[in-house]
């Protein structure tokens, strides 16, 4: 179907649209007209995808020209992003637009010698040993050293003319691009790289514009008449802090003790075969160029881990500019570190004090910190090292180093002798903790022309402009229109002996809650048919509840009825379980899926229809306050943008919780339950930070519940849905919006006017 919103006439792939789709545009339209930043909450299940790529490709073929940038969490997200822009293209004008996947060299290559290797960074190692200039120049000499043949035939057809590995108009996932590649001979992921400038859609994962180790090598050629959208954003802080925190360990500064030696070697042997190659290096660092200009694209390796407007634009300091000089400084700071990772205590200190005690103790100042990353890339490519994946360890340290030169606020180092939770087991960890999620994405804000951050679960939507320190042109949470009750949430604080069920500490692991929690999971599976899935607050705690609901002969009882599947750390076990947990759905038997929230399955993998009709979210999932890392951000959060912890603690727990059963409501056709079994729930300051579209359907009645009264609720709404209803929502409030509906409302509005 074909609108307008105002002046900009919008291509929509579907016949109807939703009302709240219709809304979510006009205020994305808005924001884009005031060419500012924006915050939309938006339920899940109602076609937020469709919504933004309509509206914002309609709107940059009215304003071109406009790139949107789209920004997903997974590799599967970003599949589903590209296929509904399939979906759209037939309804925009021709040969218009052209889209692309981005992804890492392991999910795009097709060299079957690279690919043989295990992970992402072997991968990428792999890569370079056949690609690297230095290599490719070798082979004119010595046709048997092996080079990529995918890249050549790429890099022939490029040198002949840009146009030439132009793809036409269209869409172009990663399994698209492979095929292309193949098809070809060229490389998938070059290809995609060298189409970025080309292309007006460029769907990637967020760490390719907020980490800035990987964000200037990918990202740098970004224009400003950019719209950048952050989809499923609700843990954006997370990402952002975890693009400049570092982590060092005793295994990290063995590895790095190893790299060094390897690199004393390769110096030595440059000596005795080319010493110009390091003259000219030094040379070139007396002149004040950390770096060689435009690096090829085969030889970029990651980039300066600090933001763009942080790295000195100055000459290299003297005392590191000869390689052996440098190999000695970070002798004495991997030496330093692995004297400081040897405390019985924790310490904790700020980047300032740090940087000084190394200054002191090692003769290491702020300056030569600081280049510690530039000269380790620069020495690198002039020892013509490809195995890059064995120097991880050494980048990690220079990384490290890098950062605690750069930053002096919005850091802390924390050393941690153990972790405090398996206290018998030495693991010393020494870690540079960013505080300030606003420190990686202010330059994203800053250079882009509109920024959405959009999600099913942002509420309360007030503190993420604090928590990010922008300040949004539109802010607003949307609501779903239901021609029936669909969503059925309740909060159950009873067991059926009236006694309260909670995870608080000092509650989790008494008998009685951990009974009462097993029988209401008993009576459900009894009642509800299909699929279950229930959330606990941490993998441990999953761990005790089920050995003892397996003790108390519980669990027996529950596989009477249904199948039992668990989430565990190892990914591919999940996944196993998950496809059995959905086969026992498919053939009728039922199943039970017990998951983790901040787990894999809570952040990305859907239970709609039949998969998941409850799931149940056993307690409030707060982080684990005792942790020196969430001390130190609270406190800096408390100092810098004065909010309090409790409202932090309490912001994060609930996010993860609408998270977790948002997984139930895919789709308006859909339908769920969802209790939360805490008696902490009940209370307002708890519940109120909920996302709207869950709070509108939460009624009083529903607040209180003991086990035997979520039952007969449970069984109520199974019923009420069994009947048919309509699908258009006739009556007083349509919930499907046709064309004819669209132009009558826009009729309307101007006769308002």
């Amino acid at each position: 179907m074909k609108f307008q919103i105002e002046e900009v006439t919008v291509y929509f792939p579907y016949e109807h649209i939703y009302p709240e789709q219709y809304g979510y545009m006009v205020e994305l339209k808005r924001a884009l007209d005031a060419r500012g930043h924006a915050l939309l909450e938006m339920p899940t299940g109602t076609g937020k995808t469709s919504a933004l790529l309509s509206l914002i490709l309609s709107y940059s073929l009215h304003h071109p020209p406009l790139k949107l940038l789209y920004c997903t969490r997974t590799v599967h997200e970003m599949e589903k992003t590209l296929s509904e822009l399939r979906l759209l293209l037939p309804y925009l004008p021709p040969n218009r637009i052209l889209a692309l996947g981005l992804s890492s060299r392991k999910n795009l290559c097709v060299n079957p010698l690279a690919l043989s290797a295990a992970s992402r960074d072997s991968v990428d190692s792999a890569c370079r040993r056949l690609t690297a200039t230095w290599v490719r120049s070798a082979t004119a000499a010595d046709p048997s050293v092996p080079t990529c043949s995918f890249f050549e035939s790429f890099d022939r057809a490029a040198d002949a003319g840009p146009d030439n590995v132009l793809l036409p108009p269209g869409v172009y996932t990663l399994q698209d691009l492979r095929a292309v590649g193949r098809d070809r001979g060229w490389c998938p992921y070059f290809l995609a790289r060298r189409l970025i400038p080309f292309a007006s859609v460029v769907v990637y994962s967020y760490q390719y514009l907020l980490d800035p180790k990987v964000a200037t090598i990918i990202s740098r050629e970004m224009q400003r008449e950019c719209v950048v959208v952050f989809d499923e954003a609700h843990n954006i802080d997370n990402v952002c802090i975890e693009a400049l925190s570092v982590s060092v360990r005793k295994q990290t500064l063995d590895g790095a003790t190893r790299n060094l030696s390897r690199m004393a070697q390769e110096i030595d042997r440059l000596k005795a075969t080319d010493a110009n190659r390091l003259r000219a290096e030094y040379n070139r660092l007396v002149d004040g160029l950390a770096q060689r200009g435009n690096l090829p694209m085969t030889d970029a390796w990651f980039s300066n881990p600090t933001l763009p407007d942080d790295i000195l634009k100055e000459a290299v300091p003297g005392n590191i500019r000869r390689a052996e000089h440098f190999l000695s400084v970070l002798r004495r700071l991997v030496q330093y570190l692995k004297g400081r990772l040897e405390t019985e205590n924790v310490e904790t200190e700020g980047p300032v004090a740090f940087v000084s005690s190394v200054n002191s103790q090692a003769g290491i100042d702020q300056k030569m910190l600081r280049f510690c990353y530039d000269r380790l890339h620069s020495l690198m490519l002039t020892l013509e090292i490809t195995d890059t994946d064995e120097f991880l360890h050494i980048q990690t340290v220079c990384d490290f180093a890098t950062l605690v030169g750069t930053y002096t606020r919005g850091f802390s180092i924390i050393i941690e002798p153990f972790d405090e939770r398996m206290p018998h087991i030495p693991d010393p960890v020494l870690q540079l903790s960013c505080h300030d999620a606003s420190l990686a994405i202010k330059p994203v804000f800053d250079r882009f022309q509109s920024v959405i951050i959009t999600s099913g679960t942002l509420s309360p939507i007030d503190l993420y402009p604090r928590l990010l320190n922008f300040n949004p042109v539109i802010s607003r949470s949307f609501t779903m229109s239901l021609t029936r009750d669909c969503i059925c949430p309740m909060v159950l604080t009873r067991g059926s002996d009236q006694l309260p069920v909670s995870t608080k500490f000092d509650m989790r692991s008494d008998p009685g809650v951990v009974r009462n929690y097993g029988r209401l999971l008993l009576e459900m599976v009894a009642a509800v048919p299909d699929g279950i899935v229930c959330f606990f607050v941490s993998y441990s705690y999953m761990d005790g509840i089920v050995n003892s609901w397996n003790e108390m002969g519980i669990l027996q009882d529950v596989m009477q009825h249904k199948l039992v599947f668990i989430e565990t750390q190892d990914v591919v076990e999940t996944t196993l379980a998950l496809d059995n947990y959905r086969k026992a759905c498919d053939c009728g038997r039922g199943a039970v899926f017990f998951s983790v929230a901040r787990g894999k399955v809570a952040e990305g993998i859907d239970f709609d229809r039949h998969y998941g009709r409850l799931v149940i979210m056993f307690g409030v999932p707060f982080q684990y306050t005792l942790s020196r890392i969430l001390l130190a951000r609270l406190e800096y959060l408390r100092e810098t943008f004065q909010i309090k912890e409790g409202d932090f603690l309490t912001f994060d727990a609930l996010r993860q919780a609408a998270q977790c059963v948002g997984r139930v409501i895919r789709s308006k056709a859909d339908y769920g339950m969802m209790i939360f079994a805490d008696k902490r729930y009940s209370r307002h300051d708890k519940r109120s930070k909920l996302p709207g579209w869950i709070l509108s359907h939460l009624r009083d009645a529903h607040l209180n519940l003991s086990t035997d009264m979520a039952l007969h609720i449970a069984r109520e709404f199974l019923r009420r849905m069994a009947q048919p209803y309509d699908k258009t929502g006739g009556g007083v409030k349509k919930t499907l919006l046709s064309q004819e509906d669209l132009e009558r409302m826009g009729e309307d509005a101007m006769e308002m006017f």
